[in-house]
C-alpha cells in the first residue's frame, strides 16, 4: 500500500489557501482511511480462506464454489 498524500500550505497562506487545504486534507484523509480499511478487510478475508482451506472447511454459501 502506498502512503497517503496530504496537501501542504504555501509559505504565506491566504484565507482561501487555508480553506482549500482544509477541504483537500479532509478528502485525502477520508480516501486514505477507506483504502486502509479495504486493505485490512481483504487481508482478513484472505487469511480466513487460508485457514478454512488448511482445516478442510468448505467455502461459504454464495462464494461461487
Amino acid at each position: 500500500m502506498s502512503p497517503c498524500r496530504l496537501d501542504r500550505l504555501p509559505a504565506r497562506p491566504t484565507l482561501a489557501d487555508l480553506e482549500a487545504s482544509y477541504m483537500a486534507r479532509g478528502a485525502a484523509l477520508v480516501m486514505c482511511d477507506a483504502a486502509r480499511r479495504l486493505a485490512v478487510e481483504t487481508l482478513q478475508a484472505e487469511r480466513a480462506l487460508q485457514d478454512r482451506w488448511r482445516t478442510g472447511g468448505s467455502p461459504r454459501p454464495g462464494s461461487g464454489r
